[in-house]
């Protein structure tokens, strides 16, 4: 008798090279019917599909037809994010807690309610009894954005109107999905880093009076010993990470799910669900991956031609990965800068200088003046390049001791803000159930019987 899982396995590769060879649609079709793949046009513009006041990213202008250019900016219900994160870092205040209140409501708090809104936050800063133990300790993930997943989906059972799909209701529900989420993804990996890792388990609880950039530092370390200077800047990762236009895969995914009439729970796992995804909320794990195997590789990393030859085996796709990438570098909208990197930028070297990493934040800068470079004689591009949010994002996370694991997860934390914004913004909007065409090109048959075939 054959060996069960020979024999499966041979069959599972014929059928799997049938699938590949059945599915494949003739690439010259998307031009012939003019189909936007992904959603873009060729010259990489979002095709238009909805409206939103939430978010708006601003990279070029129009001038008699022509597009041109401009330093890119990002705005939270139309006040640009460099504006408020000014705002609050003049005050000496933690942000994310008002880019919360401002996304979610369209207008900025001021103190009293402000106040309210973070007090509101850490009375729903809890999960129910029994849920770390029986919900995420039983089943570790080797993947924390799944276990997280798997959590949110899990809080429907306890929730008692979990398909009202009232603005109240929702409201209540995302307030405590932002409230908890650090919690989620801290326990999720700590789970993981006990069962998989076989390193001690630490849960610890949130403080109330604590920011939620604090409350993670608090949670993870096992001392829950941070300074000022870690706290500030993981909360300020928080900001510009937590709205990014409708358009994003993971946002445009909450207003896909939320125009079906599901609950929040699974429209914010389904979100969950696109930001796991390399292209979109993995992306600085791979900058972080590529600037290792560049100093396992590069002799002298103070080198500016021995660093460019190493970026172009990168687009020539001779290194690393191999697949032709300079990760970090280039955004489907900003081209002249990423406002966010703008802003990130000048905090980083204050960290850099506080950890004694300053050697590789100088080679993070000769990477971020010499890549775009190498990409522009090297590639044909419809707009330039530059150096976007993931490039130094990753490499802040390292700099806190925040494993890779948690990466995508703190990118998580701050995004469910943007999705429950767009979530709401869906309801109230009531639009209809998003639902775009699909040509089928493919062939009238006839059926064969099977002793026929």
């Amino acid at each position: 008798m054959k060996d069960p899982e020979e024999f499966n396995g041979k069959f599972l590769s014929q059928l799997s090279e049938i699938a590949e060879k059945n599915n494949l649609i003739n690439p010259g079709l998307f031009s012939k019917y003019n189909v936007k793949r992904g959603l873009r046009d060729q010259d990489g513009k979002g095709v238009l599909v909805g409206l939103t006041e939430i978010g708006e990213v601003h990279a070029y202008i129009i001038d008699e037809n022509e597009t041109i250019p401009v330093p890119g900016r990002l705005m939270y219900r139309g006040i640009d994010i460099s504006d408020i994160v000014e705002g609050f870092l003049s005050d000496g205040r933690y942000g994310f807690e008002e880019t919360c209140y401002l996304l979610l409501f369209g207008e900025l708090p001021d103190r009293e309610t402000l106040t309210g809104f973070e007090k509101l936050l850490s009375e729903y800063r809890n999960l129910p009894d029994d849920f770390a133990r029986s919900l995420i300790l039983k089943a570790p993930s080797r993947d924390v954005m799944n276990a997280l997943a798997r959590s949110v989906l899990a809080l429907y059972s306890f929730d008692d109107n979990a398909d009202d799909t009232s603005v109240n209701n929702v409201l209540k529900q995302c307030i405590r999905l932002i409230a908890c989420f650090p919690l989620l993804a801290v326990y999720g990996y700590q789970a993981f880093t006990h069962y998989h890792g076989n390193n001690s388990l630490y849960l610890h609880g949130p403080m109330p009076d604590f920011s939620a950039a604090e409350n993670i530092l608090h949670m993870l370390r096992p001392d829950s010993k941070f300074t000022k200077l870690e706290a500030m800047l993981l909360d300020l990762a928080l900001v510009i990470h937590a709205e990014h236009g409708g358009g994003n895969n993971s946002s445009f995914v909450t207003h896909v799910v939320t125009s079906t009439g599901s609950d929040t729970y699974s429209a914010i796992a389904a979100a969950l669900g696109s930001l796991k995804g390399p292209r979109h909320g993995g992306a600085n794990i791979k900058v972080c991956k590529m600037f290792e195997d560049m100093r396992q590789n590069i002799k002298d990393l103070n080198d500016d031609e021995e660093i460019e030859g190493y970026l172009v085996k990168l687009v020539n796709k001779e290194a690393f990965d191999c697949a032709g990438l300079i990760y970090g570098m280039g955004h489907a909208v900003y081209s002249i800068s990423d406002p966010r990197t703008v802003i990130f930028k000048e905090h980083v070297a204050r960290l850099a200088k506080e950890k004694g990493l300053e050697d590789e934040y100088n080679l993070y800068l000769k990477v971020e003046k010499l890549a775009p470079e190498v990409i522009e004689r090297n590639r044909k591009m419809y707009k330039g390049v530059s150096a976007n949010v993931d490039f130094y994002s990753g490499f802040v996370y390292r700099m806190l001791d925040i494993p890779i694991e948690l990466f995508t997860p703190i990118f998580a934390i701050s995004r469910i803000a943007g999705w429950s914004a767009h979530r709401i913004e869906e309801i109230v909007n009531s639009g209809k159930i998003i639902r775009p065409a699909y040509k089928s090109v493919s062939k009238r048959r006839e059926y064969i019987p099977i002793d026929r075939r």
